[in-house]
């Protein structure tokens, strides 16, 4: 990948490409696939890809984002990493988890113990995780950035339990590598990056908060829920201007290579 490309992706994928060095992506999963995701790995010079969501909306979105790129060996399959069916028999040289320990508890609550032994038989060669320490079931941080975006996340995952849904469960990475080496990995590298997030990223988590609560029945709570999510929009612009950015939460890249037996 060009430097100039490169350049538009995330820290996190540029220090996964740094870990990869002049070894070749081969064969890849990308085994929670989303739009930046497969926009990264579409730029590598892989053999083929295989990218999987638990969103059936998703499937078509990626595609899209894929676009030319989208080679006929190339495929974007809507799974559950729950179902021993999906993708058996497969085997990938580089394989992707990028946020998918988090998201996963949206559609296979309780699977993240089991997640890494289950893609244990589809690495050949190395996996590579991507996460963000968890900052919601925390104490309430000392600085105002921190503070915000603990007062926007607990938002957003009381709004999408009461709409019915299951929020994401984030994991600390001295768990992660725990969890790789049970499963049979050697872990190579770990790595943590400080978080910048812009009015983009609050505006995201709040879309989340706030979308569909009208189907739920207490109006005055549903006025009361948007009131709360619009005046953390603006607490989080107010921040953003006086500090460029709110500089908290870390986020990590673990790399590990399958244990093999001889």
């Amino acid at each position: 990948m060009s430097t100039a490309k490169a350049k538009k992706h995330s820290k996190l994928y540029r220090h996964i490409e740094t870990l990869q060095g002049e070894r070749p992506w081969g064969a890849l999963l990308d085994a929670g696939t989303g739009v930046k995701s497969v926009s990264w790995v579409t730029g590598l010079a892989t053999e083929r890809w295989t990218a999987v969501t638990g969103a059936p909306h998703f499937v078509e979105q990626v595609r899209q984002t894929a676009g030319s790129a989208l080679r006929p060996q190339d495929r974007v399959v809507l799974g559950n990493w729950v179902d021993p069916k999906l993708l058996e028999g497969d085997v990938y040289d580089t394989v992707l988890a990028d946020y998918l320990l988090g998201a996963i508890e949206g559609f296979a609550p309780y699977f993240q113990s089991y997640l890494f032994k289950r893609l244990r038989p589809l690495t050949r060669t190395t996996l590579y995780v991507t996460g963000i320490e968890p900052y919601v079931p925390t104490g309430r941080p000392d600085s105002r950035a921190g503070q915000l975006v603990w007062d926007v996340g607990r938002f957003r995952d009381a709004c999408v339990l009461l709409k019915g849904g299951m929020p994401y469960r984030e994991y600390p990475s001295p768990w992660v590598v725990d969890q790789l080496k049970r499963a049979g990995f050697a872990v190579t590298a770990v790595k943590h990056f400080t978080s910048q997030y812009k009015e983009l990223f609050i505006n995201a988590q709040v879309d989340i908060a706030l979308h569909g609560l009208e189907a739920l029945p207490d109006t005055a709570l549903v006025q009361a829920l948007h009131g709360r999510g619009e005046a953390l929009r603006a607490e989080a612009r107010d921040i953003i201007k006086a500090e460029g950015a709110l500089r908290t939460c870390k986020n990590y890249v673990v790399a590990a290579d399958p244990i093999t037996n001889g």
